[in-house]
């Protein structure tokens, strides 16, 4: 089906972080089907940002560290925490440079299935190693994610595989795994668990052999184990197949999915025959979420500025759309973490809730305050705006060449709710429509 404007700036919105009108009029030449497959061949599997340097070299020492004294430990958690820092600015960058937003959003929709954070992991090199590994199968199996995943060296050390031993089996990772991973709540039961996490039993991190994954059989339970219906002497790989065999893993993921990219509300019927699709391609992520992105119901004007923009989404969206200055992208991990998405550091396992979630009294206020700091250049890089003259802001060239109604277009997903001017000063107009309660919506 042909596009139009409009259709074309909802796809870039959900699909990334919104699009200029060059880059709206660009997509809305092909069809649905086709601008879909455009953004779908377009997601990568690295990053173009290259890390900090003394992140890669920020592994725990081969020595340990009993041989440290107070201040010596005191000293080096401090270097590892701005290393964390330098860490979170690293991915900002890469979100505001990407030629494909796509693999971005895919990549931090990932972060927050598959948590993991600085506050628990302590090594910012292994979060690296773990965002790397999310954004090279964020588009491709499900499967290979799971049994990457299961064994990334963040996430054994954040679920405790690290401590799960025959003896004193640790069922954190177990529990997480049906709950949050692949089955959703009311698909297993706490036999379930507790067999399952003997199966995984002998899972570590070498921490003091370069923090590489490692199994140690003699920590391992060979016993039989009895999970999901299945019986015998598992390990932690078959546990991960046996998962992914219930019905129910597809549809938990292909839900999720949904409310992402489409809704707060799936669909049920179309949640089930778009997960067994999904369970019958081997769980490939592409063709799901394409057939996410060409469902009626993601064109439906009904469904169009319905889902809140995450902390994220809004900074690098308009920092993205206005072309706005930024000196520093540390700057970026701090407003996140005010605005409660602090990157590689979610606040439990279950990730950050989203949805209306994100918007409250309080956040929606430090949100007006930090995009007006935005606009004004405060802490960015050079003032964009001045009393003097709303003329002389520098940012994007789009908004002052373009009519108003397309720079409305642009920055609203439905009308405004409050009255904005439409004169010749666009920069006014592009103040407005920012603090309008509409640009919190995507």
């Amino acid at each position: 089906m042909p596009m139009t404007f409009q259709d074309a700036r909802h796809l870039l919105a959900r699909t990334g972080f919104g699009g200029t009108p060059a880059e709206i009029r660009e997509l809305a030449r092909l069809d649905r089907e086709a601008a879909v497959d455009r953004l779908l061949a377009g997601v990568g599997t690295t990053a173009r940002t290259s890390p900090p340097s003394q992140v890669l070299n920020a592994l725990p020492p081969v020595e340990g560290m009993k041989g440290l004294s107070v201040e010596q430990k005191k000293a080096f958690k401090q270097e590892r925490r701005e290393d964390a820092f330098e860490l979170k600015g690293w991915w900002y960058q890469e979100l505001l440079t990407t030629p494909s937003p796509l693999t971005e959003r895919l990549t931090l929709f990932w972060h927050n299935h598959f948590t993991s954070s600085f506050h628990k992991v302590k090594w910012p090199a292994l979060l690296y190693h773990q965002n790397v590994l999310l954004r090279h199968h964020a588009l491709g199996s499900f499967r290979d994610l799971l049994f990457q995943i299961a064994k990334d060296p963040a996430m054994v050390l954040y679920l405790d595989t690290q401590t799960n031993h025959k003896d004193h089996p640790n069922e954190n990772f177990a529990r997480e795994l049906f709950e949050l991973f692949t089955l959703g709540e009311g698909h297993y039961t706490e036999v379930d668990i507790k067999e399952a996490a003997r199966a995984f039993t002998g899972w570590h991190v070498a921490l003091h052999h370069g923090g590489g994954f490692a199994f140690n059989r003699r920590q391992h339970d060979s016993g039989v184990k009895h999970v999901l219906g299945k019986t015998g002497a598992f390990g932690g790989d078959e546990i991960l197949a046996i998962a992914l065999d219930q019905p129910a893993c597809a549809t938990y993921v292909t839900a999720k999915l949904w409310r992402e990219f489409v809704s707060d509300e799936p669909d049920a019927r179309e949640v089930e025959r778009l997960a067994v699709l999904f369970r019958n391609s081997g769980y490939q992520i592409k063709p799901l979420l394409r057939g996410l992105l060409t469902l009626p119901q993601f064109w439906a004007p009904e469904t169009r500025g319905v889902l809140v923009k995450s902390p994220v989404e809004l900074l690098v969206g308009t920092v993205r759309l206005l072309n706005l200055p930024i000196k520093d992208t540390t700057i970026l991990a701090k407003y996140g973490k005010r605005l409660g998405q602090d990157l590689f550091d979610p606040p439990n396992v279950k990730g950050w809730p989203g949805g209306t979630r994100w918007i409250t009294s309080a956040t929606l206020l430090n949100r007006w305050q930090l995009l007006q700091r935005g606009l004004r250049g405060a802490d960015m890089g050079g003032p964009m705006h001045t009393h003097a003259g709303m003329g002389e802001m520098h940012g994007a060239a789009w908004i002052t060449e373009e009519a108003a109604e397309t720079v409305q277009a642009v920055l609203a997903p439905v009308p405004p709710v409050n009255p904005i001017p439409t004169g010749e000063d666009r920069w006014q107009m592009v103040f407005h429509l920012v603090m309008d309660p509409t640009f919190q919506l995507k």
